[in-house]
């Protein structure tokens, strides 16, 4: 038996959760089960929360993709050696519990590392990586667009960004997001908290226009991405924070659907511009090799001191309810993280 926080109500967060005794499964093979110290938060958990995540399963259930704790137990014959080792890992759901279990390829030893950064560089980490992997070294000098850029996966798309010499323009909310950058130093951050900032981006951009735009927003914002972007360019979509303003059911999602807009693939073709859909969730389950090596590619420029999540925002598990409060207000930058034990 262990605990774990059930979403067992869609909507308001001091509601939506029941920590409750739960029985573990079986460890299947190839799994590893994990004491978990630390598990962190991720806006498909909001998303999930307010039932607009079609991914989820059905209620109850357990929500989380990133942990950080123990091995317990592995079952594996060429992994054993990792019972006892404190590891990060990728899991599919069950992160908001005591103990979880997770493939063996989803995991990374960690020694002593801070549990925050560690579980910065999970989920939020791997999504960056996986897109500007797509982005190749011939693209330097070139300028890439990051929405929500000082949010845990924004932050880290504008390190590997400059570390491919791509510049960048960091899209923030507010004057206290765009200090909290300072430090990864964007080529331009650009404030903005209204619906329109075409002209803003090309004001920066001086006649020329995007190579790559990073979107978790989602909604009108799609369109306006099109047309800063440039030919061989690419618009990656990795969220739909927009619609988590629609509060009208069937009629919201529509609007939203009809703000996106609906795209032929002949003109992109004709002008030479590409979307690609991010979901790491379905990235993991078709191709695990690529979760794997973005997992350990992330970690290795974490300790190569070339990737520095920002710090995180840490809650002990009986404060989750705030902690999702936080996220879901826009105003969080980095990661938010959850621990089990008293925070020191």
């Amino acid at each position: 038996m262990t605990l774990g926080y059930y979403l067992v109500k869609f909507g308001d967060s001091r509601k939506a959760f029941s920590l409750q005794e739960t029985t573990l499964p079986a460890l299947s093979e190839g799994f590893a089960r994990i004491n978990v110290e630390a598990f962190g938060l991720n806006f498909a958990d909001v998303m999930a929360r307010n039932g607009k995540y079609r991914d989820a399963p059905s209620l109850p259930f357990i929500p989380g993709y990133d942990i950080v704790g123990i091995v317990e137990e592995v079952h594996h014959p060429d992994k054993q050696y990792l019972v006892g080792k404190r590891v990060a890992g990728f899991c599919r759901f069950w992160g908001y519990a005591k103990q979880a279990a997770t493939p063996v390829e989803a995991l990374v030893e960690i020694g002593d590392m801070n549990a925050d950064d560690a579980l910065s560089l999970c989920t939020q980490g791997v999504t960056a990586s996986y897109m500007v992997d797509f982005l190749s070294e011939s693209r330097q000098g070139q300028t890439a667009l990051v929405h929500a850029a000082a949010g845990g996966v924004g932050s880290l798309i504008l390190q590997l960004l400059q570390l491919k010499g791509i510049r960048t323009i960091a899209k923030v909310r507010s004057n206290e997001k765009a200090e909290t950058l300072k430090k990864i130093n964007p080529t331009y951050t650009l404030i903005s908290s209204s619906g329109s900032y075409g002209d803003e981006v090309r004001s920066l951009l001086n006649g020329k226009k995007l190579i790559a735009v990073f979107n978790a927003v989602g909604g009108a914002t799609i369109k306006q991405d099109l047309q800063l972007l440039d030919s061989g360019g690419v618009l990656f979509l990795f969220g739909g924070a927009s619609l988590l303003k629609a509060k009208l059911g069937l009629l919201s999602l529509l609007n939203f659907v009809r703000k996106t807009g609906f795209f032929s693939p002949i003109p992109l073709m004709m002008k030479s511009k590409a979307i690609v859909g991010v979901n790491m969730l379905k990235v993991a389950d078709h191709n695990p090799t690529m979760l794997t090596y973005h997992l350990n590619y992330c970690f290795t420029l974490y300790r190569n001191g070339h990737l520095a999540p920002l710090p995180a925002k840490r809650y002990h598990h009986t404060q989750l309810a705030e902690a999702h409060e936080w996220l879901e207000s826009g105003k969080s930058t980095g990661k938010i993280t959850i621990y089990w034990e008293d925070l020191l």
